[in-house]
């Protein structure tokens, strides 16, 4: 059905032909005028009601607003472009240390080089980063091994969009070309990555997932991939996500599993889990609004850090929520997190959202220092998985950290704040929804975004702007619960942890920490405050330290 007849159809069965007019997705308008009757149609939808003289007096003034809409979108809005009104996660009081200090990794240069390019492949940054030092590896061979593993297993996993082969191999020579004349840029010199194809890169195409946009090419990039090639990172591929950000499912197919062929991946970051779980490239960048990097790390048995809001700059990135965006890295390891968070931090001019924030990560610092918490009550009862997630508890305490207990408590629900993602999605694709393109996304369910788009047409912007106004509240209160500690533990999908501190745009390490019976991986997620990342690499360090969890490999691709 056409989308102006779906639309006559929807104001036929009592939608009301003035929330079709006033909320509508044509140029054109319906047929109909707006009369008291619509307006009461309109106005069931937004659980306001209104008196007969009421109703009546709006009708000049809606019929204004109308036209004023119809102007409006005469203007063409590329996603690029952000709303003036800015997204601020800081609590009142609060403000970032500004002040860098020297980081110290404490990497281990004793490293050899295994014979295999198996167990080459599956080795963390951390290892790869002193053995291109050292020069027992070149970039070229090492790019080379990767290359050839996502040549190899990539349609098996469905999760590469673009190869960047030849680019790829010739960034690796010139960083062997500056390692040979004694230039060094850092932990990531000659190291091979992979990005989420949200992320704009000149000269290739950016599909975001999506039908409407697979031939799509954007001349810049993104500034996160120019950070990572300044720092001397060999981009060998752009790797699948959900379209727009949501799941695994994408033009293509469905990005898999390594550790379950049968399973997809989760997403949105599906592509770039995917691959690092398989070996295809050490880290990857991933993106998450409301669970895109957490849970496909989880899914996909890797370490993904989720920054807080603002200390990655989003320009060039595909924008769903421009509230809630979020940019990190998914790798083998926290340190390996860390080292890539080291180089994409920092405010930028292009991005209104970014803040400025020191990383002051040191390998000298002693994370049995820290003062760690863990949300007690999603401790105890009986779920799936609550063996896994007490271990890394039991770890701890071995360690000599004394766990405090607290509850995740907070007078603000953060499910309806979760609206505000909808609006901001609904603008960003806001001509996908009016002209009917988004018929063409393979997901198609209710719960997918076409139908979603659709829906928060019908969000109030009065209500957005409550929303916005109760995620204050929420952010202080966190805050007020968090400040007190270093680090939180939490189990990665209990109660609300995962959308509240998605809204209140904290930091989120989610690691390995074992198999559920079916022998799929399982995670904990480990929180901070605003800007202590830091912190969550000290602490996921000394727990993979002293367990194996995330050096285990999918069988099928271990060769």
């Amino acid at each position: 059905m056409e989308r102006k007849n779906r639309l006559r159809y929807a104001a036929f069965i009592g939608l009301g032909a003035a929330s079709c007019l006033i909320l509508g997705f044509t140029f054109g308008r319906l047929a109909g005028e707006i009369t008291p009757q619509s307006i009461e149609g309109a106005s069931d939808l937004i659980g306001l009601s209104f008196t007969p003289a009421e109703k009546d007096s709006m009708i000049n003034t809606l019929k204004n607003q109308l036209n004023n809409i119809e102007n409006s979108r005469k203007i063409k809005l590329d996603n690029s472009v952000a709303p003036a009104l800015v997204f601020n996660p800081l609590p009142t009081g609060y403000s970032p240390s500004q002040e860098q200090h020297p980081i110290i990794w404490g990497l281990d240069e004793k490293i050899s080089l295994p014979e295999k390019d198996s167990d080459i492949a599956y080795m963390p940054v951390h290892q790869l980063a002193v053995l291109i030092k050292n020069r027992q590896i070149s970039s070229e061979r090492l790019t080379r091994i990767y290359l050839d593993r996502i040549k190899t297993y990539s349609d098996t996993l469905q999760c590469l969009i673009t190869l960047m082969e030849d680019s790829a191999l010739e960034k690796a020579r010139s960083m062997d070309a500056e390692l040979a004349s004694g230039k060094y840029r850092g932990p990531l010199h000659g190291i091979p990555y992979g990005i989420k194809d949200l992320l704009a890169v000149k000269e290739t195409k950016t599909t975001w997932g999506a039908m409407p946009y697979k031939d799509q090419m954007i001349d810049e990039t993104a500034t996160v991939v120019q950070k990572l090639n300044d720092a001397g990172g060999v981009l060998v591929g752009k790797f699948t996500l959900g379209s727009l950000a949501m799941g695994d499912v994408w033009y293509g197919g469905v990005t898999k599993n390594p550790w379950n062929l049968e399973q997809g991946s989760s997403g949105s970051s599906a592509g770039s889990a995917s691959a690092v779980s398989a070996g295809l490239v050490p880290f990857a960048i991933g993106t998450e609004t409301l669970g895109s990097i957490v849970s496909p790390s989880t899914r996909n048995g890797v370490t993904g850090l989720r920054p807080t809001y603002g200390r990655v700059s989003k320009h060039g990135a595909m924008a769903l929520s421009w509230s809630m965006d979020k940019i990190g890295p998914i790798s083998r390891s926290a340190l390996d997190n860390g080292i890539v968070l080291s180089v994409i931090n920092g405010e930028d001019a292009k991005d209104a959202s970014s803040i400025q924030a020191s990383f002051n990560f040191s390998a000298k610092n002693d994370p049995k220092k820290l003062k760690v918490g863990y949300f007690k009550p999603f401790f105890e009862g009986d779920r799936p998985n609550l063996e896994n997630d007490k271990k890394v508890l039991e770890l701890l305490e071995s360690q000599g950290i004394e766990l405090q207990p607290l509850e995740l408590k907070t007078s603000v629900q953060a499910g309806p704040i979760v609206m505000m993602l909808m609006v901001e999605g609904a603008a960003a694709f806001d001509e996908l929804t009016r002209l009917g393109w988004d018929d063409q996304l393979v997901a198609q369910h209710r719960n997918a975004w076409p139908n979603l788009f659709r829906a928060a047409r019908f969000i109030p912007a009065v209500e957005y702007v409550n929303l916005s106004r109760q995620r204050s509240l929420l952010i202080q209160e966190m805050h007020e619960l968090m400040k007190d500690y270093d680090v939180i533990v939490t189990p990665s999908f209990a109660g609300q942890q995962l959308q509240i501190t998605n809204l209140t745009g904290h930091p989120a390490l989610c690691l390995p920490n074992g198999f559920n019976d079916s022998g799929s991986p399982t995670s904990i997620t480990l929180l901070a405050n605003l800007f202590d990342e830091e912190k969550l690499v000290m602490l996921g360090q000394l727990i993979q330290d002293n367990s194996d969890w995330q050096t285990k490999r999918p069988p099928l691709f271990n060769r």
